[in-house]
């Protein structure tokens, strides 16, 4: 029977189901499963193998830069993460609401990171997110629009539930920078949500984006209904340098110095 069943589920591509026969029939059999039981548990399959698949699929198309969850981050390195806070915002609930996010503080203190986890658990939970440096967003609106495709790309970065814009304050942006996030976040503001952190205090993104105005604006609408999540400290890449340093020098006194 089963040369016959999976031929079907292939072509209906309910390939959930045809993964799962072999293992279901067995279940029916040695556990007297009724008709409708094992029915359900097949369709309970199939669905759960195309959840599995939407969420590669959202994952592939955010674009992360690193995939990291949020369990892995280590809040004891740096006290003034509140665990809470981040927790509160990998439910999502600030995107329901249409609120932006912005993170402040030095390189290295685990602000990508923490955007980037709190993005993989909002795809877990059915949101769809995109991930972009500043320098890209940057690229792509240069280069599109040479091309006359603007529209085309500001739908993309339109569409997401979130959009993650990350490095801004590496350094400083090219020309038309402000304009470029200024429309997108002019266009996203109380109907989608952004989040952006950032290395440089506010006041000096003026500086950054080499457009005062256009600074400025950004951060009035940005800044409208948000949370600002600071974080101070020392940089998590210095901190495990060291340790790796400590930990491959070599034992005080040598052979030679001994012999």
């Amino acid at each position: 029977m089963n040369n016959t069943i999976s031929p079907m589920l292939k072509k209906l591509r309910l390939s959930g189901m045809n993964e799962s026969l072999e293992v279901r029939l067995h279940e029916a059999s040695s556990t007297g499963l009724t008709h409708l039981e094992f029915f359900e548990l097949m369709l309970q399959d199939e669905i759960n193998i195309r959840g599995d698949r939407q969420i590669e699929r959202r994952i592939k198309k955010a674009n992360f830069r690193d995939v990291r969850r949020l369990e892995d981050f280590d809040f004891g390195f740096n006290k003034t993460i509140k665990k809470n806070a981040v927790y509160e915002l990998a439910t999502g609930r600030f995107v329901r609401e249409r609120r932006d996010v912005l993170w402040l503080g030095p390189p290295g203190t685990g602000k990508s990171h923490l955007c980037q986890s709190i993005g993989l658990s909002l795809i877990r939970a059915g949101m769809t997110v995109y991930y972009r440096s500043i320098f890209d967003v940057v690229r792509d609106f240069l280069h599109d629009e040479a091309l006359d495709g603007h529209e085309r790309i500001l739908k993309r970065y339109l569409e997401p539930d979130l959009l993650i814009i990350d490095d801004m304050g590496m350094k400083q942006l090219p020309k038309r920078s402000g304009e470029y996030l200024f429309e997108v976040v002019m266009r996203r503001h109380d109907v989608r949500s952004t989040m952006m952190p950032s290395n440089r205090p506010l006041e000096e993104w003026g500086k950054l984006i080499g457009d005062v105005p256009s600074a400025t604006a950004i951060l009035d609408r940005f800044l409208h209904h948000s949370e600002v999540m600071q974080i101070t400290g020392r940089s998590y890449r210095m901190g495990n340098s060291e340790k790796t340093s400590n930990s491959t020098k070599a034992p005080t006194g040598s052979a030679t110095e001994e012999a």
